[in-house]
């Protein structure tokens, strides 16, 4: 079956309606994936329609552009890439250098991630965080002239409120949104969304799984190892807080029955059933979820499950933040 496509924004970004989430390819929850292995993923999923993938300068730091440059080399005329800026890096040194980057610094950063890439213009590119150093409005007409010059087709923001959202799009046109938004994260609803739906701006939930929560392959007696795994730093998966956030879970898996498919199946259909501009790019480093995610597009929930899985995520009383409180700061939300 063709998978289905969805557009994004204004600059019309016409994209597989789930797309595919690198960060973890080169790390994050389970030490470093063999890179061979990464990029035969990446083809993979390509050969089975996904035509949009994410990453970050951060990621790596660096590592991650320059993987899936040159998985997406050989297809790049056909796929939409996304990446973004934020952080400082050193290029020698691939670490932060500790300060976040400033409007007159995207020039350089765009050609880092070009180059890394191996492309000449970036689909999709996002601030990562609001850096609140500089107005937005100043990075908005430093993306514009990023447009102006070819160098990107499109801007966005991640985890941006929608204050910010708006003020950006009043100078360069958002052309999309990414933040966390799940079953058991919804707070985009709070604004963001609308300020989406009002401006034509896509929307792209990361973790549409919940760092694999909504899966159902995660219980009491599941352990993250605390050098390789960011779930180990991660309030909600704590042992107490975990036990209580199960319970959504349950009702996930019951509805999923119904239907013959996976619990992820059903917590990716209940986001593509919100709107018909969200695209989640759910991330894995296994040829086998990709295919299980990409089947979700074609899973229809009826009404009442719709309406019954919304209704035990607003009784689920989520315990714990989702992220440390460190990094909780850092976002515009």
């Amino acid at each position: 079956m063709t998978m289905q496509k969805r557009t994004l924004g204004t600059a019309a970004l016409d994209v597989s309606a789930i797309g595919l989430g690198c960060m973890t390819m080169t790390g994050g929850y389970s030490g470093r994936p063999d890179r061979a292995q990464m990029i035969e993923v990446i083809r993979a999923a390509v050969e089975r329609g996904v035509t949009f993938f994410d990453t970050a300068e951060i990621y790596g730091p660096h590592a991650n552009e320059e993987l899936v440059g040159e998985a997406l080399a050989p297809v790049r005329h056909s796929v939409v890439i996304a990446t973004k800026y934020a952080q400082d890096i050193d290029p020698v040194e691939r670490k932060p250098r500790g300060r976040m980057l400033l409007p007159g610094d995207l020039a350089a950063a765009v050609d880092g991630s070009l180059a890394r890439l191996r492309t000449d213009t970036i689909d999709l590119y996002y601030q990562h965080r609001i850096n609140p150093a500089a107005p937005i409005e100043d990075f908005a007409g430093a993306a514009g002239e990023l447009i102006d010059a070819g160098k990107i087709r499109s801007w966005g923001l991640s985890e941006a409120s929608a204050t910010t959202i708006g003020r950006a799009n009043a100078v360069t046109p958002v052309t999309a949104v990414q933040s966390e938004y799940s079953l058991w994260w919804r707070r985009p609803e709070a604004g963001v969304l609308a300020v989406c739906e009002a401006n034509g701006i896509g929307f792209v939930p990361f973790s549409p799984l919940g760092k694999g929560f909504l899966t159902g392959t995660i219980d009491t007696s599941t352990t993250f190892d605390e050098h390789n795994d960011l779930r180990a730093q991660i309030p909600r998966f704590a042992p107490a807080a975990l036990e209580h956030n199960l319970a959504l879970v349950e009702t996930v898996k019951d509805v999923a029955v119904g239907y013959g498919a996976t619990p992820g199946q059903v917590a990716l259909a209940w986001l593509l059933a919100r709107k018909p501009w969200i695209v989640p790019i759910p991330g894995t480093t296994k040829l086998h979820r990709v295919e299980e995610n990409i089947a979700a597009a074609d899973l229809a929930l009826s009404p009442e499950d719709l309406a019954r899985l919304t209704a035990a995520s607003d009784n689920a009383d989520i315990q714990g933040g989702r992220y440390p409180g460190f990094l909780e700061a850092q976002t515009n939300l």
